[in-house]
C-alpha cells in the first residue's frame, strides 16, 4: 500500500506542477486580438489558435488527472485500519500516592494543641 500511495502522491504532485506551468503559460482573452493582427503567434509551431486549443485541453487532462489523484489519495488515507482503543489503554498506571497515616492521640495529651 505504501508503494502505491508513492506513486499516486509522485503523479500528483507532477500533475499540479503541470497545470501551475500551463496556466501560467496560456495567454488571455485580451492576448486573442493581438494575435488576429499577427503579433508573431501565427508563426508558431501549433499556428494562431492551435497553441491555445492545445494548451486548453493538456491542462483539461492534467486537472482531471489531479481530481483523480487527489480523490485516490483521500481513499488511500481513510482507508488504512485504526488501532481500536483508548488513548489511555497505552497509558502506564502508577501506583496511587499512600494517605498519610493518622496516629491517635490521647485524650489528655498536650499534642493536640501544637498546630499542624
Amino acid at each position: 500500500m505504501d508503494l502505491l500511495h508513492t506513486i499516486i502522491l509522485t503523479v500528483h504532485i507532477l500533475a499540479g506542477l503541470g497545470v501551475i506551468a500551463l496556466v501560467l503559460l496560456q495567454h488571455g482573452k485580451g492576448a486573442d486580438m493581438g494575435a488576429a493582427f499577427g503579433s508573431g503567434a501565427s508563426g508558431s509551431l501549433f499556428g494562431a489558435t492551435g497553441s491555445a486549443n492545445f494548451m486548453s485541453r493538456a491542462t483539461g487532462v492534467l486537472a482531471a488527472i489531479f481530481f483523480c489523484t487527489s480523490l485516490g489519495l483521500s481513499y488511500i488515507a481513510t482507508a488504512r485500519p485504526r488501532a481500536s482503543g483508548s488513548v489511555m489503554d497505552a497509558a502506564r498506571v502508577q501506583p496511587a500516592p499512600a494517605a498519610p497515616v493518622q496516629v491517635p492521640v490521647a485524650p489528655d495529651s498536650k499534642a493536640k494543641d501544637i498546630p499542624k
